[in-house]
C-alpha cells in the first residue's frame, strides 16, 4: 500500500547546527505514526519541512506519492504552535475566522468539527472560559475543518494536566479510527506508546530506527533467578530453549522472553530437574522506558 507520507535523506542545518541528517522513513496509511524524541532532536523542523513552512536544502518528501502541492496539502491539517484564538471570542467565532484564512471547508462544517472534539455544547463561549484541554481541542477542531485525510500535530498534549492529556489521546484514537492518518511529534514516550501505532525515534537529527511501535519498542518480559551455586544455575540456563537473552548481574540470573512467553513454573521446573534449586524467581517486565533509553544511549550521534 503507498504511504501517506515518505521522506527520502532529509537534511537541515542551522548555521553550523544540523538539525536534521538524512532523515527517511514511510508513514503508512491509517497510522498514528508518533515522531519521539528528546527538546532539540529536530521533531519541530521536520514538521515545518513536511508542511512547506521550511525548505530542506536536501532530501526530498512526498505526501500520497506526488511532490507537496496545493492540492495535496488540502488533504491535511495541522497544529504546530501554541492554539492562538481570539480570547473574547465564542469558538464558533474563532473557527469562522480560521475558516477564512485556511479557506478549508464551509460553515456546516464548524459544528461538525466541534462535535468531533466534544466541544459543541460549548460553542457559544468565550475562548477565555476555555481549559487549557479544551483550548486544545478547539485547535484540533481548526485543523479539522475541511475534514483533511492527514493530521500532523506537534506536541499535542504539552503543557495539560492529567485531565487534559487523557482527553487529547482519546481524541487522537477516536480521529483514527475514522480511517485519518495522524503524524504527532512527542517528547513523551508514554504518550507514544499509548496512542501511537508506528514510531520514528530522532536524536540531535539523527534518525535512531523508524517501524512498528511494537518492533521499535519491543516489551519483553524479564525473569530473575538465583540460587546458591550461581555458576551452575547459569550453566544449565544457557540452554534453555525459549529464552532469547542471558545476562549475569552479581548473584541474579536474568532471562529474557518474548513479551507475554516467560512461565515462572517451567523454568522452576527445568532446573529442578537438572539438579539446581532455586531460592529466587521473579518476573517483571522490562519497561519501555529502559527499551527507549537503550535506542537513544546507543549512539553518541
Amino acid at each position: 500500500m503507498q504511504p501517506t507520507l515518505s521522506l527520502q535523506n532529509i537534511s537541515k542545518n542551522y548555521g553550523s547546527i544540523q538539525a536534521l541528517n538524512n532523515v527517511s522513513f514511510d508513514v503508512p496509511m491509517g497510522s498514528v505514526f508518533g515522531i519521539l524524541g528528546p527538546n532539540g532532536s529536530g521533531k519541530t523542523t521536520l514538521l515545518s519541512i513536511i508542511l512547506d513552512i521550511l525548505n530542506a536544502p536536501t532530501g526530498s518528501f512526498t505526501w500520497f506519492g506526488k511532490k507537496s502541492s496545493a492540492e495535496s496539502r488540502k488533504k491535511i491539517g495541522s497544529l504546530l504552535e501554541t492554539p492562538n484564538f481570539y480570547h473574547y471570542l465564542s469558538a464558533t467565532d474563532n473557527l469562522q475566522i480560521t475558516q477564512a484564512i485556511s479557506g478549508r471547508g464551509n460553515a456546516a462544517d464548524i459544528d461538525a468539527v466541534l462535535e468531533t472534539v466534544n466541544l459543541l455544547q460549548r460553542k457559544k463561549s468565550k475562548f477565555s472560559t476555555y481549559s487549557l484541554g479544551m483550548k486544545q481541542r478547539l485547535a484540533i477542531a481548526g485543523a479539522l475543518l475541511g475534514n483533511p485525510d492527514v493530521l500532523v500535530l506537534d506536541e499535542p498534549t504539552n503543557g495539560l494536566d492529567p485531565v487534559g492529556i487523557a482527553e487529547i489521546r482519546n481524541l487522537i484514537k477516536q480521529l483514527s479510527e475514522q480511517g485519518k492518518t495522524i503524524i504527532m511529534a512527542s517528547h513523551l514516550l508514554d504518550e507514544v506508546e499509548k496512542v501511537c501505532t508506528h514510531v520514528a525515534i530522532l536524536k540531535k537529527g539523527n534518525l535512531l530506527v523508524a517501524g512498528n511501535v511494537n518492533e521499535v519498542l519491543i516489551n519483553e518480559d524479564i525473569v530473575e533467578v538465583s540460587a546458591a551455586d550461581i555458576t551452575l544455575l547459569e550453566n544449565i540456563l544457557q540452554e534453555y530453549p525459549s529464552k532469547t537473552f542471558l545476562k549475569k548481574e552479581d548473584n541474579i540470573i536474568q532471562l529474557y522472553f518474548p513479551v507475554g512467553t516467560a512461565n515462572l513454573t517451567d523454568i522452576n521446573e527445568y532446573c529442578f530437574q537438572r539438579g539446581v534449586i532455586i531460592n529466587m524467581l521473579l518476573q517483571k517486565k522490562k519497561s519501555l522506558e529502559t527499551k527507549f533509553l537503550e535506542i537513544t544511549s546507543a549512539t553518541n550521534n
